[in-house]
């Protein structure tokens, strides 16, 4: 649903700025996002996504028993600006 996408988005940007990566693009499709963020020089990207994955696991699914098994999917792509 759009509100909750939306939220989602958000939270997202939350997440990595949390981390030490500023977000500066939060968005994406029904069935995936998109992140454009700057990596922190302290963190590797694998650690960035799990925590990104595993924090916005846990959120959603408190958003109600319709994302009661909600679960990313395995593995992500990654592209490198500049």
């Amino acid at each position: 649903a759009k509100p909750v996408r939306d939220e989602l988005h958000a939270y997202l940007s939350v997440v990595l700025n949390n981390d030490g990566c500023t977000a500066l693009r939060v968005g994406g499709f029904d069935d995936h996002v998109h992140l454009l963020f700057a990596l922190s020089r302290t963190r590797t990207i694998a650690q960035v996504i799990e925590n990104v994955k595993t924090s916005s696991s846990k959120w959603l699914k408190t958003k109600g028993s319709a994302f009661a098994a909600f679960h990313w999917q395995n593995g992500y792509g990654i592209y490198s600006v500049s």
